[in-house]
């Protein structure tokens, strides 16, 4: 295999519009005895090679090339090279050259009057418009945008540092890199233009907010090369632990209303339904109950059950209007035209539940569904629910995914693509909701609404089906419309603040039924709740820690235990992994003369293996659990333990992980999605503290598939059961590979964001820096991927096949 020198990035000098810098890696890792030439038309020119270490774990290309090494050739320009043509660079490997990079001199030099630069696509927000990116700035800088008439908008601009940029820019100081994120609030515009100025350079971007398909697929074309060096400069420079590529460059928003518009389905698609036979047909019963309906909702409503493309369903209506109700009409003519619709004639005004219950009355259906009277549901939504049906006989439980529909009826937006069936994330939110079915057998013994919860009535009906339900099925497709209006609970929450309060007693009420001790409060977060499990015991947790010198960190991990933990049944295992300092082994000694409950315990194994370093420290442990804890972590959280050994005590848990932010206080951990980038990775790298993330999922506690063993707590009979770590996996995904073996014996994984650790990485050992343990990372890549290549194949049953797995903040999948 040719040496090849691959291009990243060309781009001149932030500070000297005379020097050009050239970035990439070769794909063997290290120049080794590759020649490099730089040429202007054939003539060469000196350069200065200087070769980068990748700090923390080496980065994946697409091609599969592990790369641990970056090069910087750095140009002086020569005189008279604006006369040239163009700069080629070549590569001689055993005396053979060939040409891997050209530029023509007219790019070059438009690109030595650009500033260093990249704007993102914009984003819609509930109000207005965001649109996000980066500058190399000197002292003064300005950012404004303007409308397509050239009006000004009114912008609020937030400052984001970018680690994904910084080492780009070897020639400038953090200071200097300008992350930034610039907010209208207001109207927005088809197309905006954004306008940076600093150190004396200007330079304008278009951004396509509302796009038609033709202008995303020329802006597409027109901004390739952007792409390119965009996609290299996130290119494995954020420090990521344990997983490839953690973030990839953002590809191309993808618009929902585009998506929308290529994923409904067809006339033709549904002519082919509304002909097809299952074997098996079971009749859907859709209850609605109406209050002073809109006419021209109920009237879409109605239609949207009426053209679904299979055929055995009954709407049955409940109208609790009271006296003299202005649908009744409406209502009658429905009855008459369509046998289908049944309609209970309400006498008197009726909340939620009993109205809703009045329609369950009337229900034959093998399955029952749930629609709120001004909602519309997709023609295909009982056909796609029937054939999940139909592929699995067994089901209990159905739901699909939903979005948020205009007044009008036109404008579809705010799409909530859902885990898989997800049981603490269901006690954390109702992410269920609409479109829900449950077969009969299961309603019977369910039982109808309960009106206590009026306001969350159908999240305690969720609730208690789940309870007994022993198949629940998640149709990944978006067939139900919610509308959105200035009184909903979406729009409006303070609207609806009795429906939350009534939500929190639905999980208390879950909880109690099933005899788990937990007490269910409301977040800041509207809709969103959090459970504390109560200790009914005071087991003993041992502290896993792995050490090698770094004592600072290490005190500092333990001495944040010591001071702010309330729980105080611990040991601690510190394991000697291959110190070399005589101030470690002093400390050791300290340590365990001044705190009886640390132990330190000596690893004699010489090359760095992480799995076999823990295994060896829970060898000498006592404890009923195990807390695996990097000691480059200080917990935040005085209840951080007992957060993680509540869920960890219940039966059906095997492991426990927390939410970890860098010293910045962005999210470094929330979570491991299987599959992103390739492998695993984490979700919201970088996202602020205060940022909930997708519908809330940074800050709700869930099922997961996966957790970080930088601080993991599991129990020491599922870590027997399991084997411990696979000490075949050195340094890569042992975490996940650990997990997903939980997981396989029966076994929940579950993210808990109250306990919360700051997370400083990798101070328990070095980098992956050399040749021979780049090797060992690709080595261990392709185990883990032969070994799960089943569960990397059917995808991460938490995260939607709707969203992308090239990017961390659950966007939608390109095509």
């Amino acid at each position: 295999m040719d040496n090849k020198f691959v291009v990243t990035n060309c781009r001149f000098h932030t500070k000297d519009d005379n020097t050009l810098l050239i970035q990439g890696w070769f794909e063997k890792n290290d120049i080794g005895e590759t020649k490099v030439l730089v040429c202007f038309d054939k003539k060469k020119v000196n350069f200065r090679l200087e070769e980068i270490r990748i700090t923390g774990v080496p980065v994946v290309t697409p091609d599969n090339f592990v790369i641990s090494k970056r090069y910087c050739i750095w140009i002086r320009m020569p005189k008279g090279w604006s006369n040239a043509k163009s700069m080629q660079i070549l590569n001689f490997n055993d005396g053979v050259g060939k040409k891997v990079f050209e530029i023509s001199v007219v790019k070059l030099l438009k690109q030595q009057k650009k500033m260093s630069k990249f704007i993102e696509d914009g984003e819609l927000t509930g109000d207005g418009y965001s649109v996000s990116g980066w500058c190399v700035s000197g002292a003064d800088k300005k950012i404004q945008v303007f409308d397509e008439q050239g009006n000004e908008q009114k912008i609020t601009v937030e400052h984001v540092k970018r680690e994904d940029v910084i080492a780009l820019f070897p020639e400038n100081s953090e200071d200097e890199i300008l992350g930034f994120k610039a907010v209208h609030v207001g109207s927005v515009p088809k197309k905006v233009r954004v306008h940076l100025e600093t150190a004396g350079k200007t330079d304008d971007f278009e951004v396509t907010l509302r796009p038609s398909v033709m202008d995303k697929g020329m802006k597409k074309m027109s901004k390739y090369t952007d792409k390119i060096v965009s996609y290299y400069t996130q290119f494995g420079v954020k420090k990521t632990f344990r997983r490839v590529w953690e973030k990839v460059t953002r590809p191309d928003r993808v618009s929902y209303r585009v998506w929308y518009s290529d994923h409904k389905a067809t006339q033709e698609k549904l002519a082919e339904q509304r002909e097809a036979v299952f074997d098996y047909m079971p009749k859907i019963s859709i209850v609605v109950p109406l209050y002073k309906t809109p006419e021209k909702y109920l009237d879409e409503m109605v239609k949207s059950v009426q053209n679904q493309s299979y055929s055995n369903w009954e709407l049955c209506l409940s109208d609790g209007s009271g006296e003299n109700s202005s649908l009744t009409g409406k209502l009658k003519q429905y009855e008459k035209s369509d046998s289908r619709i049944k309609v209970v004639y309400g006498t008197h005004s009726m909340h939620i539940s009993e109205n809703t219950n009045e329609a369950l009355k009337t229900a034959t259906g093998d399955f029952i569904a749930f629609g709120d009277h001004d909602d519309i549901l997709e023609p295909n939504a009982f056909y796609e629910c029937v054939n999940a049906m139909n592929e699995d006989r067994t089901i209990d439980v159905l739901y699909t995914d939903e979005d948020k529909v205009s007044m009008n009826g036109k404008k579809h937006f705010m799409p909530h693509f859902k885990s898989d069936f997800n049981l603490d994330m269901l006690c954390s939110v109702n992410y269920i909701c609409h479109l829900f079915m449950v077969r009969r057998d299961i309603f019977e013994r369910v039982g109808m609404l309960n009106p206590e919860f009026d306001g969350a009535q159908d999240y305690d009906f969720v609730l208690r089906s789940v309870e007994i339900a022993k198949n629940i099925k998640h149709v990944p497709q978006i067939l139900y419309s919610w509308r959105s209006h200035k009184n909903s609970t979406a729009e409006n929450p303070e609207s609806k603040r009795y429906a939350f309060e009534a939500g929190m007693r639905a999980v208390q009420a879950h909880y109690d039924r099933i005899g788990l001790k937990a007490k269910v409060s409301e977040t800041s977060w509207n809709g969103i709740y959090r459970t504390r499990i109560l200790l009914q015991s005071q087991p003993l947790v041992s502290i896993i820690i792995p050490n090698m010198d770094h004592t600072d960190d290490l005190d500092k991990c333990i001495q944040a235990i010591e001071q702010r933990a309330t729980y105080k049944n611990v040991e601690y295992i510190i394991i000697e992994n291959n110190s070399t300092k005589k101030e470690t082994f002093d400390y050791y000694e300290k340590l365990q003369q001044e705190n009886k409950k640390a132990k330190v315990v000596f690893w004699e194994g010489k090359e760095f293996n992480y799995s076999a370093i823990n295994n060896y420290g829970v060898s000498h442990a006592s404890g009923e659990y195990f807390l695996l804890l990097n000691n480059d972590t200080e917990i935040i959280s005085k209840h951080c333990i007992e957060e993680l050994l509540g869920y960890c005590m219940r039966p059906e848990v095997g492991a426990v992980g927390a939410r970890l932010f860098y010293a910045d206080d962005t999210i470094q951990h929330a979570g491991v999605l299987l599959g992103l980038g390739g492998i695993a990775g984490h979700p919201f790298v970088g996202y602020k503290k205060s940022d909930p993330g997708y519908f809330g999922r940074i800050v709700m506690s869930q099922d997961c598939t996966a957790v970080t063993a930088a601080c993991m707590m599991v129990k020491k009979s599922v870590f027997e059961e399991v084997s411990g770590l696979n000490e075949e996996l050195a340094v890569a995904f042992n975490d996940v590979d650990f997990c997903l073996r939980i997981r396989s014996a029966g076994y929940l994984i579950v993210y808990n964001p109250y306990a919360t650790l700051h997370h400083y990485e990798s101070k328990s050992r070095g980098y992956e820096d050399t040749d021979e343990k780049v090797k060992r990372f690709h080595s261990e890549m392709l185990k883990f991927s032969t070994t799960w290549a089943k569960e990397l194949a059917d995808g991460d049953p938490y995260y939607n096949p709707n969203l992308s797995l090239s990017r961390t903040d659950y966007m939608l999948k390109n095509k």
